[in-house]
């Protein structure tokens, strides 16, 4: 047998007996029974803030909104478009010849129940080419005037047009409307004509919105619906007679085609000219205090993020080895009754009100630090932020705290998404871009009397 290791064993279990029931001879024991981890939830934070006027906005998509609406509960909107056009890329004339131009239309398209009020009402609007070229950055209040030729209009007559596709079963099972307005046919020659002598025209978008700057689309008459439209061409019309040869007949025939020959996209300028009149009854609320976001450029809300007490609770009860855990924050919402079915934007931005405008001009996205994306949440009627631990950690690291950390202004927005595959194949939506809000009409009371931060951080 052998002593020593017999020995050796026994000496260590002796070390490590002594060292469990010897609260002063070493910290290694007592520390795991003394100090236990505590996990705190703090959620009696409170903000305060205020409305204030958002009287113009840049343009940053390819929605356009054509219209009016006068909602007592609202006020009244109305919104007009100028906008560019990128031409195709390629602008096939194998085997067309000039005779075969029957027309040309500017065609909008509109997803199903994409517009606010009525959609029988007729409403008339009237086009008008740009006789000189926009300038960026272009933003809601931009005056037409010395733009176009207001005895130069195209539709002359005005161009009439609904949201409805009623008593077509074809059309009422299509996922989009369209709404068409005929241009002079002239304009279709000049521009079959300019492609065969100076393709070169047609090369890029900064070419060809010098030959053709583009449109100014007004509104002429009727009140009582706003269209969102998210695609917008203009479109060639042929008809031609041929003959159709077969082994023993030949026959006459007409044929009909169309070809798109420009449309807006991103890479050109467009812009929703809006103007709202906020009724006095949402005037009124606002002047006594309430919180109201209204949109497109409406009301927005300034507030004052409770930053300070937040990280005084932190060190406070946290002590040294605290970790932050989360910083959530909810925002109760009231919908605001009106006889149009306007309610909440479905996202809002909250922005340090310092980089505002910056966020916009750089075409940025959140990074949940200096800007954040609260997403409407139908069930339980509120804006939510979902982590903001990564700003407060960032306010840790300064030394000095100032109004500007702490500071923040909500603005609706609109999302550019695109679908990402990783690595494993897993598809996801991914946000591209932020913009101001153009969807449509859109407003809600924002309870900030009931919101709610939680702050979660461990402490040992």
């Amino acid at each position: 047998m052998n002593f020593t290791r017999i020995f050796a064993a026994a000496f260590g279990c002796a070390i490590i007996l002594s060292a469990c029931d010897d609260d002063k001879s070493t910290t290694v024991g007592s520390s795991l029974v003394t100090s236990p981890v505590k996990i705190v939830v703090d959620s009696t934070f409170q903000l305060t803030g205020h409305s204030i006027r958002n009287q113009d906005i840049q343009s940053r998509t390819i929605q356009q909104l054509l219209g009016v609406i006068d909602a007592k509960e609202y006020g009244k909107f109305s919104s007009e478009i100028v906008t560019q056009f990128m031409p195709a890329l390629t602008f096939d004339t194998t085997g067309i010849k000039r005779d075969y131009i029957d027309s040309i239309k500017l065609v909008f398209f509109m997803e199903n129940g994409n517009f606010t009020g009525d959609s029988l009402v007729p409403m008339g609007m009237k086009i008008y080419p740009l006789t000189k070229q926009l300038e960026a950055p272009i933003y809601s209040n931009f005056d037409p005037s010395g733009y176009y030729d207001p005895s130069n209009c195209w539709t002359p007559s005005s161009a009439i047009y609904t949201a409805s596709a009623l008593h077509s079963d074809s059309l009422n099972s299509m996922s989009y409307r369209i709404i068409e307005a005929k241009l002079p046919k002239s304009f279709a020659l000049e521009i079959f004509d300019r492609y065969l002598t100076h393709p070169e025209t047609f090369s890029t978008p900064e070419s060809f919105t010098k030959y053709f700057p583009g449109l100014y689309i007004a509104n002429s008459f009727g009140s009582g619906r706003v269209v969102n439209i998210g695609e917008s061409r203009i479109n060639m019309y042929y008809r031609y007679e041929t003959t159709i040869e077969t082994d023993s007949t030949s026959t006459d025939t007409i044929l009909s085609s169309a070809r798109t020959i420009m449309g807006v996209t991103p890479e050109v300028l467009t812009n929703n000219i809006i103007k709202l009149n906020l009724s006095d009854q949402l005037s009124k609320r606002i002047t006594d205090g309430e919180n109201l976001l209204v949109a497109p450029t409406g009301y927005d809300i300034d507030f004052t993020f409770p930053a300070q007490e937040i990280i005084s609770k932190f060190r406070g009860e946290g002590g040294e080895n605290a970790v932050l855990n989360n910083l959530t924050f909810e925002l109760p919402l009231e919908y605001i009754s009106n006889d149009y079915s306007i309610t909440a934007p479905p996202y809002v931005l909250m922005v340090l009100k310092n980089k505002r405008q910056e966020f916009f001009a750089d075409n940025k996205v959140n990074d949940d630090v200096t800007s954040f994306l609260g997403t409407f949440d139908l069930t339980s009627l509120e804006y939510k932020f979902n982590d903001m631990r990564s700003y407060i950690l960032d306010l840790l690291e300064k030394e000095n705290i100032t109004a500007d950390d702490y500071t923040f202004t909500l603005t609706p927005v609109s999302l550019v998404t695109e679908q990402q595959t990783d690595y494993y194949g897993q598809a996801s939506n991914v946000v591209t871009a932020i913009n101001p809000y153009v969807d449509g009409p859109a407003m809600v009371k924002v309870l900030l009397d009931k919101v709610k931060i939680t702050l979660v951080f461990t402490r040992q």
